[in-house]
């Protein structure tokens, strides 16, 4: 039996009981009503004498030489029965009577009140049974009510891994973790901080993306100062009854005082802190309730008692300024997405326990992931592992990596797809335009692998990477790069295919949403430094549902103009570009519909040479996909873009014999 059945089995148990002792109540006392007649001696002789009595059973009561005659006669019914009580003499009356009759209808019993053995078992020992049996089941049912009817009770769940997690387990954050560091000394000597006066943050605010490590960090801190580690979600503090999640607060607050010094992670807490009082349909009373009282409880126990709390969300601008004052969550942290040196950091933490080939560079992985959080890190290297075991090899190499890589970003490959000549070939020039512009246009981002397979909702895409990491500021060439980069592929098709396409619709909606953004956002247009826009989010509205605008309808006039200036303006940059590079785009269009991947040394080498690079002996024992084909084509295998890798081993294999 598993601990799921055996804990189920565990709550039936009370129930399983009292169903028991209900049917053992019924069947001794709830049976058919006994019926008993009373006879006396010169009946009994009657009946005797006729030869009606079927059952007789004497049990004598020898202290007192007295006698009970019980019986039934022919004429009773199952539940009938009849008695007689006969005294001394009566009873040889009795006796003599039945054996000049030659009756031999009857049975002699020991007294049973002369057993006192047996009297403890008939009499009471089913009344001990029982009373035990109910005492048992009040005590599961009161343990099972409280639990069933412990609304107010907490639930924030102590951790069991808690103090496992150390800095050390937690890569990069660098920054991050000095400004927590004060914490773990404060848990650790709060004398020294008391000795000074000093006065230690009584909330750590944790605020990023999602995936960056937020919750990982809280635990790395409750680990290093080896203290109690309590995490609840938002969410587990409002309920459907006004005042519960109240007393949830109070009840948590009430269990860490208990155990402190200790640490409280709630994570989420934007499901509970969100502005009182504000957005469109009213209030929510049980909300606003469970945060008055959080901030009641953040700034009502004392200053040096041991208790810190850390908070995570991804949505700081909704919080109520009650709750970011000093004396509450008085201290925010950003946990930034990780740059090139800690997601290299990060892979090598994942890395643990899996088996890579040689030819798997994790720097190279890091370079070629900006914007991956933590989060997409370990389930990149996890769907890498996954392909190399369902590819039955085993190590981990750089293909499949590669196409981990993809996988995260786009989606599975849809190989089983069947795409016509003449939609490859409409794909191949689109993605060609596209890639021609990243690699002429000085201020665009650096083209690092183009592939025609469909992946997700796209036919195809170019893999386009900044040539170097920023921390989040652009120029406004750089932005017209952007946009530019993004309308070539609609440019490539109306100039080499003479054809418009709905490929094209996601790039529109990026390049327009770019160009309004510096028009009203970035003050990068004729309008000047000014900005006109700026996204609101109600508390109950969600988010982007509507924008809150400074100008007038003259002025909105004059925006859509400045927007349509600046895609115009780069829409024809792009198709500069490409008329001037024809021979570029074809020859990579060429390529993409013979190998359908190319990757950044192929690219390079087509800019070069026209053509993709001879094939170059293997230094690995596992050739990737592109070079199989390119070995394939010299070899002149019919049908080789539309083998399997094993289909193409195969095929090879036979050649060389």
């Amino acid at each position: 039996m598993n601990r799921k059945n055996k804990n189920t089995f565990m709550q039936m148990l009370p129930y399983i009981i009292l169903v028991g002792v209900i049917i053992c109540v019924l069947f001794l006392y709830g049976g058919t009503q006994t019926k008993i007649y009373e006879l006396n001696t010169g009946e009994l002789l009657n009946y005797l004498n006729s030869g009606e009595v079927s059952e007789m059973t004497i049990t004598p009561k020898s202290s007192e030489s007295v006698y009970y005659i019980n019986g039934k006669l022919d004429s009773y019914k199952d539940n009938e029965y009849f008695t007689v009580k006969v005294i001394g003499e009566q009873m040889d009356v009795v006796t003599n009577y039945a054996e000049t009759h030659d009756l031999d209808l009857y049975d002699t019993n020991k007294d049973p009140g002369s057993s006192n053995l047996l009297y403890i078992v008939v009499n009471i020992l089913p009344i001990v049974i029982i009373s035990f049996l109910a005492y048992y089941l009040f005590i599961k049912l009161a343990a099972g009510n409280n639990k069933s009817m412990d609304f107010g009770r907490s639930r924030a769940k102590l951790s069991e891994d808690g103090g496992k997690v150390r800095f050390s387990d937690v890569a990069g954050l660098k920054e991050e973790k000095e400004e927590v560091a004060e914490l773990i000394d404060f848990l650790k000597n709060p004398k020294k901080f008391q000795k000074l006066g000093a006065r230690i943050p009584k909330g750590v605010l944790l605020v990023g993306p999602p995936g960056t490590g937020k919750t990982l960090l809280a635990k790395a801190v409750a680990g290093e100062a080896n203290v109690p580690f309590y995490y609840i979600s938002g969410s587990d503090f409002v309920e459907l009854f006004v005042g519960v999640g109240a007393s949830r607060v109070r009840d948590m607050f009430k269990q860490a005082k208990q155990t402190a010094p200790c640490l409280i992670f709630i994570d989420e807490i934007d499901a509970v802190g969100r502005q009182r009082g504000s957005g469109i349909g009213g209030g929510h009373d049980e909300r606003e309730q469970t945060l008055n009282q959080l901030l009641t409880e953040m700034d009502g126990f004392g200053a040096n008692e041991g208790i810190i709390i850390i908070a995570a969300t991804n949505r700081p601008d909704v919080l109520d300024p009650a709750l970011l004052r000093p004396g509450r969550f008085d201290r925010q942290v950003t946990v930034s997405l990780p740059d090139a040196k800690e997601r290299e950091e990060i892979l090598k933490v994942h890395a643990r326990g899996k088996i890579f080939s040689k030819d798997v560079n994790l720097t190279a992985i890091s370079q070629r992931t900006p914007g991956f959080s933590g989060a997409d890190l370990e389930n990149l290297l996890n769907e890498a592992a996954l392909l190399a075991v369902r590819r039955n090899k085993n190590e981990i190499t750089m293909d499949e990596v590669d196409e981990a890589t993809d996988r995260v970003l786009m989606g599975p490959a849809k190989t089983s797809r069947k795409i016509t000549e003449k939609e490859k070939r409409l794909v191949a020039i689109h993605e060609s335009g596209h890639a021609v512009i990243g690699i002429k246009l000085a201020d665009a981002q650096e083209v690092h692998k183009i592939t025609i397979i469909p992946r997700g909702v796209a036919g195809g895409y170019t893999m386009m990477l900044p040539k170097e990491e920023k921390i989040g500021i652009m120029t406004k060439e750089e932005l017209e790069c952007q946009i530019t980069g993004l309308l070539g592929g609609r440019a490539s098709e109306k100039l080499f295919l003479n054809a418009t396409t709905t490929g094209a619709s996601d790039d529109f909606k990026r390049a327009t949403r770019i160009a309004r953004s510096m028009v009203t956002e970035y003050g990068m247009s004729e309008l000047g430094p000014m900005q006109l826009e700026e996204k609101t989010e109600g508390v109950f509205l969600g988010r982007d549902y509507n924008k809150q605008k400074n100008f007038s309808d003259a002025i909105a006039l004059e925006i859509d103009k400045a927007v349509r200036k600046i895609i115009e303006d780069c829409y024809n940059k792009a198709t500069k570009i490409l008329k001037e590079n024809e021979k570029l785009v074809k020859e990579i269009a060429d390529a993409l519909v013979e190998n359908e991947t190319l990757t950044k040394e192929q690219i390079e080498c087509i800019v070069e040479t026209g053509k993709i690079c001879p094939v170059e002996p293997e230094t690995s024992a596992e050739p990737t996909m592109v070079k199989l084909r390119e070995i394939a084509k010299a070899k002149k295998i019919k049908n080789y873009n539309k083998m399997t890798r094993e289909e193409l081993e195969k095929a090879i294999e036979e050649l060389d014999k």
